[in-house]
């Protein structure tokens, strides 16, 4: 009786753990620790996130805004300085810079306009994978030439997108 007893606790054990008995669990995936495979993986999903975090924003605060993010892309990965006459920090110095742009529609009434948005990125790398630092961006239109001034956006929607994305990507959310 108690071997049977054993087994069936064994069993509940292996079934309320999530795994099946007898069968293998599939393997996690791991967020890259290197900055540039992040990014390019990062950027092939932003517009999803980017489009979700725009719905629920809409869907929260009853507006009719029609805008969505079609693509992002064009990483850049170069450091600016950040002051006058200093060096770029070294590439392991903390935060990790990168640049992206956006291609944005937002439809109005009787027409609809594109923008062309440009970030800058900054991320942290902690024990327990990236985190968004801090966003700036630039917002333009494809027809403007010299885009809006730099502007913190960390809790924008392309900023919360970020951080949703790397929340999925530390879960092993995220495939390749």
């Amino acid at each position: 009786m108690i071997k049977g007893l054993w087994g069936l606790t064994v069993l509940w054990l292996t079934i309320w753990a999530g795994a099946s008995p007898g069968v293998a669990q599939p393997a996690r995936y791991r967020c890259p620790t290197e900055l540039e495979p992040l990014v390019e993986l990062m950027l092939r999903d932003l517009p999803s996130y980017a489009n979700r975090v725009i719905s629920r924003s809409r869907i929260l605060s009853g507006q009719d805004s029609r805008t969505s993010v079609v693509l992002a892309g064009r990483p850049e990965f170069d450091p600016l300085s950040l002051g006058f006459g200093q060096p770029p920090p070294p590439p392991t110095a903390d935060p990790q810079q990168v640049f992206f742009t956006t291609l944005e529609r937002q439809y109005y009434r009787d027409r609809m306009v594109e923008r062309q948005n440009f970030y800058w990125l900054f991320l942290t790398k902690t024990p327990s994978g990236w985190r968004v630092a801090t966003l700036l961006t630039r917002l333009g239109t494809t027809s403007q030439k010299d885009p809006t001034p730099p502007r913190e956006s960390h809790e924008g929607i392309m900023g919360q997108a970020v951080a949703l994305w790397l929340r999925d990507c530390r879960a092993g959310a995220v495939k390749p």
